[in-house]
Parts: C-alpha cells; structure tokens; sequence
C-alpha cells in the first residue's frame, strides 16, 4: 500500500507542480523583458542562477536553507529571551516550539511540510527553465504584429496580452513540453527531499528480506520492482505526448507557423 500511495504522491507532485512552475516561468519572463531595470536583472539573474546550478546541489542546499530560515523566523518572534547562539558548531538550534513541524506535531503534517517544500523546490527550479522557454518564446512573435497592434491605437498592455501572450505558446510549447518529460523523469529526486516516492519503495521492497519486512514472501525481486516502475514511466510519458500533440494542434490553428500551414492545407 506504501507503494501504491507513493504513485498517487507523484502524480499529485506534477499536477501541482506543473501549473506552479509554468506560473513561476511566465512571471520569471516578463521580468526578464521589463523596461523597469532592477527588475529585468532580477528575472534574468533568476533564470541564470538556477539553470547554472545541478538540481541535485540546488534541492539540498534550497530545502535546508529554506527550512533553517523558516525555524529561525518563528524562533525569533516565539523565543525571545533565547541567550544561547542558533548555531553550535554544525548543529542549529532552536527553541522546541519554533521547530517547522512541532515535533509532536502527527505524521500527516510532517509528510504534507515535505511535500510542500518538495512542490516549491521543483516548481522553482523548472520555473527558471520554463522562464528561459518562454522568454524566447516571446522575441519569436514576429514584430510586425506588434507594430501594427499598437498602429491601430492598442496600449502596450493591450498588445502584450491580446497579440503577445496567445501567440507566445506555440513558440513555447516545445520547449515546455520537453520541461514536462524532464520533470516527470525527476520525480526520484523527492527522495533527496525526505518524501518515500515510487523508487525508494521498488527499491526497499524489492530488495532482500530485512528488519523492516522480515516475512516478505520473495527474495531479491528489485529487478521486476523497476520494470514495473519502467512500464508506468513509459506509459505516462506516451500519454504525455498525445496530449502535447493535440493541445500543439490546437495551439497552431490559424498561426503562421509550420503547423498552422500544414493545417490550412489540409482544410
């Protein structure tokens, strides 16, 4: 049951994740393209900063920074009278009641404050690259459209959100959809984040018998354990890509693109 639990939490991490980090991406991008200066450095130091970074460096170091810096908020406003140092050589210390969960806190709280961290350290990291898909996205709208949006009285808002925006995403599908497969690929990484996923279970039940299962009914079975594991990401994937496939079709539909061309013939 462990395992078939922590299919449903992979599932329930992408769909959250994905419309998390395509917001994440989409405001990284018109950051990045601001006229306001300090804010298109920080869109662009954004996305260089995190796709420079491995995503395995990047979720170790994040989740532990993030989590410290929530404790030693809630420690400062909870603990005032605290006279000892946070740090004590490797180990940080906080009062009890500003620990992020509450240790006597119950085990679904502690799962779903993993869970969480994991949601925004995923939606973070593939927000950058998702920024960088869709800031170039946005330069491939040809320009001419956009001069004569604002030749017919359009305000710069008007342009960006009626002529920039719905054209934006056939440019960027393909991009974002290479992102998805990534992302789906990734999810064994939830282990580096405290959160039991499908392949610490094939992994722990499929291995030999141990304390934890001391009368499993097999032996070293973490072979078929994996093929299955295999099977279910080749089969997401391929539904993924008829997915992709029409929403590409659905998105080319009148688009002076390659695609939308090929449908106007076809029609």
């Amino acid at each position: 049951m462990s395992l078939y639990s922590a299919v449903f939490t992979v599932l329930l991490l992408l769909a959250i994740t994905a419309p998390v980090a395509l917001s994440f991406g989409f405001s990284g991008a018109m950051a990045a393209r601001s006229r306001f200066a300090p804010l298109r450095w920080f869109g662009k130091t954004y996305i260089a900063i995190v796709r420079g970074v491995p995503d395995i460096a990047f979720f170790l170091f994040f989740v532990i920074a993030l989590d410290q810096g929530i404790e030693y908020l809630r420690h400062k406003i909870k603990c005032p009278d605290w006279d000892e140092p946070v740090r004590q050589g490797n180990d940080f210390v906080v009062c009890q009641i500003a620990k992020m969960p509450l240790g006597n806190a119950p085990q679904w709280v502690h799962e779903a404050y993993g869970f969480s961290l994991a949601v925004l350290t995923f939606a973070i990291v593939f927000g950058a690259f998702a920024a960088n898909v869709i800031f170039g996205a946005m330069q491939s709208v040809p320009r001419a459209q956009m001069e004569t949006a604002e030749a017919y009285g359009m305000t710069r808002s008007q342009t960006f959100w009626r002529i920039l925006v719905p054209q934006m995403w056939v440019y960027a599908l393909p991009g974002l959809s290479n992102l998805w497969m990534v992302l789906i690929k990734s999810t064994p990484l939830l282990f580096l984040l405290g959160v039991e996923d499908i392949v610490y279970w094939a992994r722990d039940l499929g291995g030999l018998k141990s304390a934890r299962f001391t009368d499993y009914p097999h032996g070293d079975w973490r072979m078929w354990y994996f093929l299955a594991l295999l099977v279910f990401y080749l089969g997401f994937t391929k539904v993924s890509e008829i997915v992709l496939g029409r929403i590409s079709s659905r998105l080319s539909r009148g688009q002076a693109t390659v695609a939308g061309e090929a449908q106007r013939k076809a029609a």
